[in-house]
């Protein structure tokens, strides 16, 4: 296999990643054959997943405006992806120039391509880092350079908690980025679920079973379990849906 231009060095183009099968659903150009293969198998249980994966894009982008509506103009993106056209930063800075984003991924494409994207820009950082690691995210100095600890931040966590089992204690993680946060913070989250669609227990098993095929197993959680990642934060209407 070709390795193409765009792809960092060292990284293994044999093994999916679930940010180039997303960057894949979504119709970006980032990704290699084995990705494909793997969100064609997802697609084989759930044939809906690209618009799945666009309305959870598109609810991004109205959050992202929301929070800005609200006065926050601080955003810390983890499990950011690949860039793609409507990025966090370009929504937010539709609405005010003076918006702040810190991105976060673990995947090696998704930072690479993020600070090639955004070399130049002094209102924007990438971090290489994960979710699992906090306080290596609040450490970095990106996000002191550029997010006020005195103002609010939008915390968001857009289909990502779902690839952290309950063994990497996702919502300790939470609740420790959230207890850094100044008052009158945002989270904004999406997570897979077995409740809300339709979704026999097959096409819910195969779904999982090819993500843990590929080492990035996914966890559908239920509504209650959702919930509690906002221990602390107060929802607005109309809540978890």
């Amino acid at each position: 296999m070709e390795r193409p231009a765009w792809a960092p060095p060292g990284i293994d183009i044999s093994v999916p990643s679930v940010s180039r099968i997303y960057d894949y659903y979504l119709g970006g150009s980032h990704n290699f054959e084995v990705d494909r293969q793997a969100a064609r198998r997802a697609m084989e249980f759930m044939p809906g997943l690209p618009k799945i994966m666009q309305a959870n894009r598109a609810f991004m982008r109205r959050a992202v405006r929301h929070a800005v509506a609200e006065g926050v103009t601080q955003f810390l993106d983890i499990g950011s992806g690949i860039p793609t056209f409507g990025n966090v930063h370009e929504i937010a800075r539709a609405a005010t120039p003076e918006a702040r984003v810190v991105y976060v991924d673990h995947d090696p494409v998704a930072v690479a391509h993020s600070r090639a994207v955004l070399a130049g820009d002094d209102q924007t950082g990438v971090i290489a880092a994960d979710l699992r690691k906090p306080q290596d995210i609040l450490a970095a100095p990106e996000v002191g350079r550029l997010l006020d600890p005195d103002r609010p931040v939008a915390l968001m966590l857009i289909a990502v908690l779902h690839f952290l089992e309950d063994a990497d204690q996702p919502y300790a993680a939470v609740a420790e980025l959230r207890d850094a946060l100044a008052p009158g913070s945002m989270l904004i989250l999406t997570h897979a679920s077995y409740e809300g669609i339709p979704l026999s227990e097959d096409v819910a098993a195969g779904t999982v079973g090819v993500y843990r095929d590929i080492r990035n197993p996914l966890v559908m959680r239920g509504h209650e379990e959702i919930t509690r990642f906002f221990d602390g934060f107060e929802l607005l209407e109309p809540g978890v849906v």
